[in-house]
């Protein structure tokens, strides 16, 4: 069996192929369903270098698909991490059509905007590095008035909620008898976090719209439509090992 160690692990090439996902991997190998090589598994801790022949019940699993990238704009009430309790979950939002993809820089269920779905865990992971440094921008409207100098004072960074934060931008844009809207821009920048930070200004927040991440913007995309970013994009604005992924294509 060709296996080293610098492959990829055996249930992220089968989840890759578009044919289950990785729990669902792992389940199959136990069950005797997946060879590699010939050589039938018996465990998911397998790395299988990329001229290894996989097959699941003896046929061989599809070409590896390039890695593919979407903007989506999340719907409030949408919850793309955890249990639903009742609401929609974000395999039920999704336009039709849309692959197997996971959700990346993904949004609490209360918050709205712009967040990406991508088919490729390793472009997931570079996305949501801290050390992209790229800046999340939000406009956020909470009930109460703004306090200036509160807003001002972000701008050194806060410990909020037994969390550090380094600096935030927070601006008023307008200011109602009964309520605010405020543009956040931080580099946590999960939508708890962002309720956290409007919550320490002394306002309770009533609305969380992501509309920016890093380089991409949620500009007009409708709610819950997802817009494909070129795969020249991705080179442009990720490079390094995500830009490749996306320029090399099906190589399986």
């Amino acid at each position: 069996m060709n296996t080293e160690k610098s492959g990829e692990r055996i249930a992220k090439i089968l989840a890759r192929s578009g044919l289950c996902s990785r729990r669902e991997a792992e389940r199959w190998i136990e069950a005797g369903r997946v060879a590699v090589d010939g050589v039938v598994l018996k465990s998911p801790a397998v790395n299988v270098a990329e001229t290894a022949i996989v097959t699941v019940d003896g046929k061989p699993i599809p070409e590896k698909e390039q890695a593919r990238l979407w903007r989506y704009h999340k719907p409030k009430g949408v919850v793309c991490v955890g249990e639903a309790r009742g609401r929609k979950t974000l395999a039920e939002a999704l336009p039709e059509g849309m692959p197997r993809v996971i959700a990346a820089g993904a949004l609490d269920a209360n918050a709205e905007g712009l967040m990406f779905l991508t088919n490729d865990g390793g472009l997931k992971r570079h996305l949501e590095l801290p050390a992209t440094g790229w800046v999340r921008r939000y406009r956020v409207r909470g009930f109460g008035k703004a306090d200036a100098e509160k807003l001002k004072s972000l701008a050194k960074g806060a410990r909020i909620a037994g969390t550090d934060y380094g600096p935030i931008e927070a601006t008023l844009e307008v200011q109602k008898e009964s309520n605010c809207w405020l543009a956040v821009a931080l580099q946590e920048g999960k939508g708890r976090d962002v309720r956290s930070v409007v919550e320490h200004l002394g306002l309770s927040p009533s609305r969380i719209i992501r509309i920016a991440y890093g380089p991409f913007q949620l500009g007009h995309l409708p709610e819950g439509a997802a817009a494909e970013v070129t795969g020249k994009i991705i080179r442009e604005q990720l490079g390094g090992a995500a830009g490749e992924k996306a320029k090399r294509g099906k190589k399986r």
